[in-house]
C-alpha cells in the first residue's frame, strides 16, 4: 500500500510540474486512481483485463455518466502509462480496453438577442452594479475561462490597443482582442475600484470587501442577476456565455482557426503544422464578426 501511495504521489507531481494540469484535474485524477485501488484491494483481485471489465460494469453501476466513466478509465490508464514509462510496471493492463463512446452534445448558448438584452439591461450605478456589467461585458467580449476571468489583474489589461493577456489552461499565454463596449464599461469599473479599494491587491475583479472574486461568485451573480433582469427560468452559468461567444461568431462567418486561437481551446484546435495564424488576422476578424463591436 506504502507503494502505491508513493507512485501515486510521484504520478500526480508529474502531471502537475511537467504536464501543467489544473489543480481540478489532479484531484479528480487522485480519486479516480484511489477508486481503481480500494476496489481491486477489497475484492482482493489482481489487476487483469478481465478483472478491470468488472470494475468498468461496477463504475457503470454506480454513474450512468458515460462522461464520468469515461475520465475515470482513462485516469487510470494514463497512470498505468505513467508506470510503465517509469519502468515500474512491464506493460499497461488497460492495453486493448476502449473507453465508453460519449453521445456528442451539443452546447447550450444565449442567442444574440437573448445576449444583447442581458447585457443593455445591466445597471451600472453602484459599484457593485458596475462590477456585475464590466464583469459580464468583458465575459462575453472575450470568451475567457471563468478561470481565467477571476485571475486578471491590471496589467494584463492593454485598453490602447484593446487587448487582453490570458494565462490559460496548461500555463499557456494567449492574446485577445476586446471591444469598445468593453472596454468602456472596463475603464469606468477599474477607475472606480481604484476609489473604493485604494492599493488593495491586484486582481481587476473584487468582491464588496476589496478582496479576489471567486469563480463560485461569479457563478451565482450570473444566474441572480440574469433571473431578476429577465425573468427567465434559463439556467445560466458562465461557460454558457463563453458557448455563447464562439457560436455568435462563428454564426456570422468569422473563420474557425481564429476562434480556436481566441478561446486558447486545445480540444477545438487543429495540428499546428496545418496553419499558422497571423496576429493581425486575429485582431481584424475579432473587430468584423463580433456582435457588440461597434461600427
Amino acid at each position: 500500500m506504502d507503494k502505491e501511495i508513493r507512485h501515486l504521489n510521484n504520478y500526480i507531481d508529474y502531471l502537475r510540474e511537467i504536464k501543467r494540469f489544473s489543480a481540478n484535474t489532479l484531484k479528480a485524477y487522485t480519486i479516480d486512481i484511489r477508486q481503481f485501488h480500494a476496489y481491486f484491494s477489497e475484492q482482493r483481485l489482481p489487476v487483469s483485463k478481465n478483472n478491470i471489465r468488472d470494475f468498468i460494469a461496477h463504475l457503470y453501476m454506480k454513474s450512468k455518466n458515460k462522461a464520468t466513466v469515461a475520465r475515470k478509465i482513462y485516469a487510470v490508464k494514463s497512470y498505468y502509462g505513467y508506470l510503465v514509462k517509469t519502468g515500474i510496471q512491464p506493460h499497461n493492463p488497460f492495453d486493448g480496453i476502449g473507453t465508453p463512446k460519449l453521445d456528442k452534445k451539443i452546447p447550450q448558448i444565449l442567442t444574440e438577442n437573448e445576449m444583447q438584452q442581458f447585457l443593455d439591461a445591466l445597471p451600472a450605478e453602484t459599484f457593485l452594479q458596475l462590477r456585475n456589467k464590466a464583469l459580464f461585458e468583458f465575459l462575453y467580449a472575450t470568451g475567457l475561462r471563468i478561470s481565467e476571468l477571476t485571475g486578471l489583474q491590471a496589467d494584463d489589461v492593454n485598453f490602447a490597443d484593446r487587448l487582453v493577456r490570458v494565462m490559460g489552461k496548461g500555463k499557456k499565454e494567449r492574446i485577445v482582442p476586446f471591444h469598445e463596449q468593453a472596454a468602456a464599461v472596463m475603464a469606468q469599473y477599474i477607475e472606480r475600484r481604484r476609489t473604493e479599494f485604494s492599493g488593495q491587491g491586484e486582481r481587476i475583479f473584487v468582491n464588496s470587501r476589496g478582496g479576489p472574486l471567486s469563480q463560485r461568485s461569479v457563478e451565482r451573480i450570473l444566474k441572480q442577476v440574469y433571473h431578476d433582469l429577465t425573468h427567465s427560468g434559463k439556467q445560466v452559468h458562465p461557460h454558457l456565455l463563453r458557448h455563447s461567444f464562439a457560436t455568435h461568431l462563428l454564426q456570422r462567418g468569422a473563420n474557425l482557426r481564429i476562434i480556436q486561437e481566441l478561446l486558447g481551446h486545445a480540444n477545438l484546435a487543429t495540428t499546428e503544422k496545418y496553419t499558422t495564424l497571423n496576429f493581425s488576422d486575429l485582431q481584424n476578424t475579432y473587430r468584423k464578426f463580433h456582435p457588440r463591436k461597434q461600427s
